[in-house]
């Protein structure tokens, strides 16, 4: 296929596409002409075809093959209401793979939205690596600043190793930052919330930052006493994960935040990629 005839279809398939609360979407009957079908009928085969390899994925149909109706102009000022789809990236995917590939469209459109199936695919995985990785600096953060807060107010650092310990101690069911490190594999000397889900870390966070605010608000002193304040807040928050039924000493671990890091930086590199061919 010639360099110009790839450009042209690009622009074809990129201008055609529509989008409603951030879902990208394509029209039938007008993927119909993209796909050089003439005829309506002939292109439902290839529509009754990609439903089917839908329905085998495991993928809800009604989800990606919507039905909607168009109305079209018809001479003497008439109209007609036709019936038409509303079709994903990944409707119109297995509809060009279920297409006659011997067509210059269809082998176009099944590299094209093969392409952009995958960047949504990397975007969809770079987003949650980086909301855990986001919860997970926040919460260095708020124990930082928890730290010099309650050094100003007579405990050192093994003290506030003992409170934090303590606090796992409430948010674990009994089972204290060792014990945790212990159940999930995790190495002595790397911090548990390296290995935590996204989840556990923002309940960790909340409860630190409540403790923090406590200690300002009623001016707590003493390791004791600051124990006491965040083992309370640790204790509330698993009460409201419990609500849900989750369990935060029953979550699996999850990647070494070091590890996940990287894993960003090649996701970064694979979505430029697919960004450059994409174009």
């Amino acid at each position: 296929m010639e360099k110009n005839t790839i450009l042209k279809l690009n622009k074809s398939f990129e201008e055609y596409a529509y989008e409603q609360d951030g879902i990208e979407f394509w029209m039938a009957r007008e993927l119909q002409r993209l796909l050089g079908y003439a005829d309506w009928r002939n292109f439902l085969n290839a529509v009754d075809k990609a439903k089917e390899s839908c329905s085998t994925t495991g993928e809800a149909i009604m989800d990606h093959f919507v039905d909607v109706t168009k109305t079209i102009p018809m001479p003497k000022g008439a109209n007609k209401k036709v019936p038409d789809l509303m079709l994903t990236r990944y409707a119109c995917y297995l509809i060009a793979q279920n297409g006659d590939p011997k067509k210059e469209q269809i082998a176009f459109a099944q590299s094209y939205f093969a392409i952009q199936t995958r960047k949504q695919e990397l975007l969809e995985e770079r987003i949650q690596l980086m909301e855990r990785f986001a919860a997970r600096e926040k919460l260095a953060a708020t124990e930082t600043e928890l730290s010099k807060n309650i050094y100003q107010r007579g405990v050192d650092n093994q003290g506030f190793a003992n409170i934090r310990s303590k606090g796992d101690w409430a948010l674990f069911g009994g089972k204290n930052t060792s014990a945790m490190k212990r159940k999930l594999g995790i190495p002595e000397n790397r911090p548990l919330a390296d290995f935590l889900p996204t989840i556990t870390i923002t309940a960790k966070q909340l409860a630190t930052e409540i403790t923090n605010f406590n200690v300002n608000k009623n001016d707590l002193k003493g390791e004791t006493k600051i124990t006491n304040e965040h083992v309370k807040n640790n204790q509330d928050v698993r009460a409201l994960l419990d609500k849900s039924g989750i369990k935060p000493e029953a979550l699996p671990a999850e990647e070494d935040i070091k590890k996940m890091e990287r894993r960003v930086k090649t996701l970064d590199k694979d979505i430029a990629k697919n960004k450059l061919k994409g174009n």
